[in-house]
């Protein structure tokens, strides 16, 4: 660390915070490209967006054996999208930015899809490959953000993890429902022949 003063000299800290009061949380210690982060965060804002529809259809249109407790996981996963686009809501405000909420042009801002399913292994699937991409893409964004603008990219590791986790959901209902169809389609199998 050398002879590197830990702190800026606090004087030099309070004229800076008395300039440009307008910028409200972005003061002169302000690294990244703000505008660049108000478009990412847009967009990862659209991706949410998205996936709440998707989760809500998906909730509503369950059917079959499994739909309660798969349906149960739709909308608990749907709630935490919202929660999600809130965060970015809120993060691109304090930016000083607006946060894009126009249904014009969402599915083209969106990093993923709204693709909706037949059945609940399509559904689950297509939820999967959309937390997929968010979970790439989010990374991502984390990696672009470094130390830059260290509070935007905590709020969206913290929103990684929980795509990680809803993409985990997903992989152990698709997984359980695939060995529940299995012995029913093996025997299929075994009759046709």
């Amino acid at each position: 660390m050398g002879n590197r003063p830990f702190l800026t000299d606090i004087e030099t800290i309070r004229r800076r915070a008395r300039e440009h009061i307008e910028r409200g949380a972005v003061t002169e210690g302000y690294r990244a490209d703000r505008e660049a982060v108000i478009r990412i965060l847009n967009e990862a804002l659209a991706t949410e967006i998205v996936c709440v529809l998707r989760y809500k259809y998906h909730y509503h249109a369950a059917s079959g054996i499994h739909a309660k407790s798969v349906a149960a996981e739709f909308l608990e996963h749907a709630n935490e999208e919202q929660q999600h686009a809130d965060q970015l809501a809120e993060r691109i405000t304090q930016l000083g930015g607006k946060p894009n909420l126009s249904p014009d042009g969402l599915l083209t801002r969106s990093h993923s899809e709204y693709i909706e399913g037949d059945d609940l292994v399509q559904m689950l699937e297509e939820d999967l490959i959309a937390e997929r991409i968010a979970i790439d893409s989010y990374r991502e964004i984390v990696q672009y953000l470094g130390n830059d603008d260290p509070t935007t990219r905590r709020m969206m590791e913290e929103i990684l993890a929980k795509e990680e986790e809803h993409a985990e959901d997903l992989s152990t209902l698709l997984e359980e429902l695939g060995k529940k169809g299995e012995p029913a389609r093996e025997a299929a199998l075994r009759s046709a022949h």
